[in-house]
């Protein structure tokens, strides 16, 4: 015979009152049926439970350790119940979110604070990367959501803006160009730069072209920590946002201003349209700064 929830929860009302008449009236049942209840638990368990005579109801031992665990098999059958309602809702989840550093510094992490505080059962997986490769881990379902540089021209995505950052020059501290607040983008030609494959993050190569950076000769590495180290090892040139540039990048790098013109990039939030609740939620938090 098995055990079924109405059985445990006639165990633990009568566990509680300890008298099969309160217990009865409590879940409003009557006194026969709770009995034959508690009969047929103890006939499934196969031990008695529960010790009474005309005068007196006790648990037995083996009705002492049991009781613990009834409670816990209801307070587990309540729980389950609760994340699937949340769960349907959208109140509850997991976001596999991918950022680049500018979002993750300035977007992200004020989104999470308010995520957690008003919807703890949302669970997030992060994931920073270039541009090219979130967008892929988008598209194909291995991203819920994502922060890139530039507006995407994929199919089947909703995007929004949500930051505007410079990008600036980095160099070593052994670098001739180490001592300057800016330089002109025009004047890079003189200089030898690094920069990562144009798939890796369009918006961002195409700005630097834009401002009239000659990348040639150049070297190509797509790693952004990679990048760090040959430019502080080597006399080379690299590009980074002002944000990664402040906060993100080791002492022995500089930062310098690029002018005539500035480029900037633009940070936008990407999802699916077919997304489902909890995506909007988060995109709510990102919304409220």
């Amino acid at each position: 015979m098995a055990v079924e929830f109405r059985h445990l929860e006639a165990f633990l009302a009568i566990a509680d009152e300890l008298h099969f008449g309160r217990a009865a009236a409590r879940l409003r049942v009557a006194q026969s049926s709770l009995s034959e209840q508690l009969s047929k638990l103890e006939r499934a368990v196969g031990v008695r439970l529960v010790e009474r005579t005309s005068h007196r109801v006790a648990l037995s031992e083996a009705g002492e350790a049991f009781r613990g665990e009834a409670m816990r098999l209801l307070a587990a059958r309540a729980r389950a119940v609760e994340v699937a309602r949340a769960a349907a809702a959208g109140d509850a989840g997991h976001l596999r979110i991918g950022f680049n550093y500018p979002a993750g510094q300035r977007v992200l992490m004020p989104a999470m604070a308010r995520l957690h505080e008003r919807w703890p059962r949302i669970r997030t997986t992060l994931r920073e990367g270039r541009t090219g490769p979130q967008l892929s881990d988008l598209t194909s379902g291995r991203l819920d959501l994502a922060f890139v540089y530039g507006r995407p021209t994929v199919p089947g995505v909703c995007h929004e803006h949500v930051l505007t950052v410079p990008v600036v020059a980095l160099v070593g501290e052994r670098h001739p160009l180490a001592g300057r607040e800016e330089i002109r983008c025009a004047e890079l030609a003189a200089h030898r730069c690094v920069i990562f494959r144009r798939e890796q993050s369009p918006a961002m190569y195409d700005a630097i072209v834009a401002a009239g950076v000659e990348l040639s000769p150049l070297d190509r590495v797509d790693d952004p920590a990679a990048t760090e180290i040959v430019v502080a090892t080597e006399m080379l040139v690299a590009f980074a946002s002002a944000v990664r540039a402040e906060t993100g990048v080791g002492g022995n790098l500089t930062a310098v201003q690029l002018t005539d013109p500035v480029p900037t990039l633009d940070v936008y939030a990407v999802w699916r349209e077919n997304s489902d609740r909890a995506v909007r939620l988060f995109l709510d938090c990102v919304r409220d700064r």
